[in-house]
């Protein structure tokens, strides 16, 4: 029994230097090519330009309930997708309408789905939170704060089952990081050594709470330190930086180490929803953030800069994507609301 034990201590003593050093191996950026600085820049500018769009119709009382919107935070999903092969899969909470977009769902069955109508991914009845496509490996929305970690969780339990070398991405907010699944979690995927990065998506304000103020350790890329879990904050602002760190992140899981966890530092520049009237932070503190670290503006100069684009070009391409948007509007005002019938169809009871 002594033998065994220190063979195993041994073991956890492996794990963790080599956790230590993929902390410390991260790069900092993945330098673009013309073509991927140009897809990230028109991939974030289609989020930003639905997100504003949704949040007219909610304004004009087309779509009911929740609606949380991502605006600002365009780089944390857009740099992930850059990095994922066919096959992965992701799940997030209930800002989910930038992954669906990032993953390929049709812009038309997402507005849809917002305005609860027939034609939206989940025939008007999930709404602005719950929406899914096997197709596109995209496993939910989910409106319980850290339900989708565990969720996640047993994403990649199967693909390590099925060994078919595939990564499951967890997506969750600072405040949902002090959630008691989130460790439950965390403990079965490194006991396993399960295939799943946990992206951490910080935006500060765990609804009107800043993290300083909810959190006592305010790292939380290092909250799987005591299962063995290495992670790394990432700027989640810059679309490179998180491009880099999930490479890494990605090939650590596919080489069998287990879980991996992505503080993305990111920003939301409206409230935690559109019932929201952020009155916990201060203007000048938004319009820095717009001014200084926008994900998108950064990609524009660089483009610019480069020669790699002009600003006629780049109008063209918003000018496209904004035409792209307009269309799925109207499509989910003027879609057909499900039939009484719909009510049952697809509920479990």
């Amino acid at each position: 029994m002594a033998g065994t034990q220190s063979k195993s201590s041994g073991g956890r003593a492996k794990s963790a230097t080599k956790a230590r050093g993929a902390m410390k191996n991260v790069p900092a950026i993945s330098e673009f090519s013309k073509e991927e600085e140009l897809n990230a820049y028109r991939e974030m500018l289609f989020i930003r330009r639905f997100e504003e769009k949704a949040g007219q119709l909610y304004g004009m009382g087309m779509i009911g309930g929740f609606c949380h919107l991502y605006i600002g935070q365009e780089a944390v999903v857009v740099g992930m997708e850059m990095a994922k092969e066919q096959g992965d899969q992701m799940i997030t909470s209930y800002r989910d309408h930038a992954h669906m977009l990032a993953c390929g769902m049709d812009p038309n069955g997402v507005m849809a789905e917002l305005t609860g109508r027939q034609g939206g991914l989940s025939k008007g009845k999930g709404g602005s939170m719950h929406m899914f496509s096997k197709e596109k490996e995209f496993y939910g929305g989910h409106g319980i704060v850290g339900a989708q970690v565990a969720l996640g969780t047993g994403l990649a339990f199967a693909n390590r089952y099925k060994e078919n070398g595939k990564v499951s991405m967890a997506f969750f907010g600072d405040g949902a990081a002090n959630q008691g699944q989130v460790y439950e979690s965390f403990n079965m995927a490194k006991l396993w050594n399960l295939p799943v990065i946990y992206v951490i998506e910080n935006n500060k304000y765990g609804m009107g709470t800043s993290v300083e103020r909810a959190s006592s350790t305010t790292d939380l890329s290092q909250r799987g330190a005591s299962f063995g879990i290495p992670g790394v904050q990432v700027d989640g602002m810059d679309v490179r930086a998180v491009k880099a760190a999930t490479d890494y992140a990605m090939e650590w899981c596919r080489e069998g180490n287990g879980p991996y966890i992505l503080e993305m530092i990111t920003y939301r520049y409206r409230g935690h929803s559109m019932s929201d009237p952020a009155k916990y932070r201060s203007k000048d503190e938004v319009q820095k953030m717009r001014s200084e670290h926008d994900p998108i503006e950064q990609v524009r100069a660089r483009l610019l800069e480069k020669e790699w684009a002009s600003e006629d070009e780049l109008k063209a391409i918003d000018k496209e994507v904004r035409a792209v948007v307009a269309a799925s509007a109207e499509f989910a005002q003027n879609d057909p609301e499900p039939d009484a019938s719909e009510l049952y169809t697809d509920i479990v009871l």
